[in-house]
């Protein structure tokens, strides 16, 4: 009979006395921005909301200021008047950037980050995925960058710029062993981000047979295939590069149409991976302005 009577006059209690149960759930709602707001001065600086980053450097803002596709959540800088940085700000109806001490400038980025005395927080750009950029690809002569697992975001934003540079339509990567959208990839760019496609996508292999379904001749960089000049004059071209080192993998050779490697010599028979895109960048280019 003991718990039947402890449950009764537990129930009785909460029936009688509604009045501490209402003010409690108050209290706790009130209690929340409070807490927020302590969480929030305990963040390190430069701190950003979550998928938030900071871009850094003269160029790489200026062209992240330029993209309307930029959600761009404040602006800072440590220099003088800049008109052309000014001039940014007003047509993408932003307010004035908030002025701090070069030094200050310096703590809300990574370690030995070169800013030039300029820094935006943004959110990543909403990229397209592989389908959906082939389903709106209207250019007659197409050039593409493939890369299998390259890590380094330096070494994918300098090709993104080699990209840009010789007008490429879109690099596309792994979305495991590549490097996300940061600070230090979008510096390397030099603003290239802004303006080639950074596709991701899970499966390199299918991704493959999905280009080769477009038109698209992949061809894969590799040391032990034909010269580069030796590539087939197709409209559509796919070059599809590994890591250093490393190269490319076996499954990923096999999905690709031809292996081409560049005309280099002894002693030094290999580049770094993002001057190698150049290089095959400006052979292909040339080729076809020559043609």
């Amino acid at each position: 009979m003991s718990p039947m009577r402890k449950t009764r006059r537990s129930g009785g209690s909460a029936r009688q006395h509604p009045g501490p149960a209402k003010e409690r759930a108050p209290a706790r709602a009130a209690e929340r921005p409070e807490r927020a707001r302590k969480e929030a001065a305990g963040r390190p600086p430069g701190a950003l909301p979550r998928g938030a980053y900071w871009i850094y450097g003269r160029h790489a803002v200026l062209a992240a200021l330029a993209n309307p596709k930029r959600r761009i959540l404040k602006m800072v800088t440590s220099g003088d008047s800049d008109p052309e940085l000014a001039a940014a700000l007003t047509k993408r109806d932003l307010p004035r950037a908030e002025r701090l001490a070069r030094d200050q400038l310096s703590q809300l980025l990574p370690p030995g980050a070169v800013h030039q005395g300029l820094a935006l927080a943004c959110k990543p750009l909403n990229q397209p995925d592989l389908e959906s950029f082939l389903r709106h690809l209207d250019r007659p002569r197409v050039t593409l960058i493939v890369l299998d697992q390259i890590t380094d975001p330096q070494n994918v934003g300098a090709i993104l710029r080699s990209a840009a540079a010789f007008g490429a339509a879109a690099l596309l990567t792994t979305l495991d062993r590549a490097p996300e959208e940061s600070g230090s990839l979008a510096k390397a760019a030099s603003g290239a981000l802004e303006v080639v496609p950074y596709l991701r996508e899970t499966n390199l292999a299918r991704a493959l047979d999905r280009l080769k379904q477009a038109d698209f001749w992949c061809l894969g960089l590799d040391e032990e295939g034909r010269t580069l000049k030796d590539a087939p004059r197709a409209e559509r071209l796919a070059l599809v590069m590994g890591a250093e080192g490393d190269g490319l993998r076996r499954l990923t050779k096999e999905h690709c149409d031809a292996l081409l490697r560049l005309p280099t010599q002894p002693p030094i028979g290999t580049l770094n991976v993002s001057n190698a895109a150049a290089v095959a960048l400006y052979e292909l280019a040339a080729r076809e302005e020559g043609s």
